[in-house]
């Protein structure tokens, strides 16, 4: 999983790390959230006003992206059972568009996976159907603001580009 790529490595935080980098990955993940959240027109993404004491409250597994010097991405999951359930997903705005998100997603393995991003959010979208990832439906999260379900049964196919 520790493979360097244009000067980025992904790897899994050890808990202890995790909470370490709690203040990090909380700043990153505000930047990164704030994005969406002008894409879709909503500011109301959870993770914009969550603390870093919240964050590391839940008890999730987390890969991140490295520049030896700095958390550029992460993705934080839970393993249910019969899925990982991916619970976040991030990539610091000044490193978009260099196949971060993608190579955390792939960190995972796989397995199925269930995922959920801003139904208004259509490069995420693209980067879950581009990956295998099968759209199941949306829901209303809080009053107007939607999520589209995704869904990975098992291994993915050969990735696609959308432009």
């Amino acid at each position: 999983m520790n493979s360097p790529h244009d000067g980025v490595d992904i790897a899994r935080l050890p808990p202890q790390e995790v909470v370490e980098a709690s203040h990090e990955l909380n700043d990153v993940q505000r930047h990164a959230f704030a994005v969406e959240a002008a894409l879709i027109g909503d500011y109301r993404i959870p993770q914009l006003g969550e603390s870093a004491e919240l964050l590391i409250a839940k008890s999730l597994t987390w890969h991140v992206a490295w520049t030896k010097t700095a958390i550029v991405a992460a993705i934080a999951y839970s393993d249910i059972g019969s899925s990982l359930e991916v619970d976040r997903l991030f990539v610091a705005p000044s490193w978009h568009r260099r196949g971060l998100a993608r190579r955390l997603i792939l960190s995972l393995g796989s397995g199925p996976i269930d995922v959920s991003t801003g139904r208004e959010n259509q490069p995420a979208r693209w980067l879950y159907e581009s990956l295998g990832f099968s759209h199941l439906d949306d829901t209303e999260a809080l009053p107007s603001l939607w999520l589209s379900r995704y869904q990975r049964q098992g291994r993915p196919p050969v990735p696609t580009l959308h432009r």
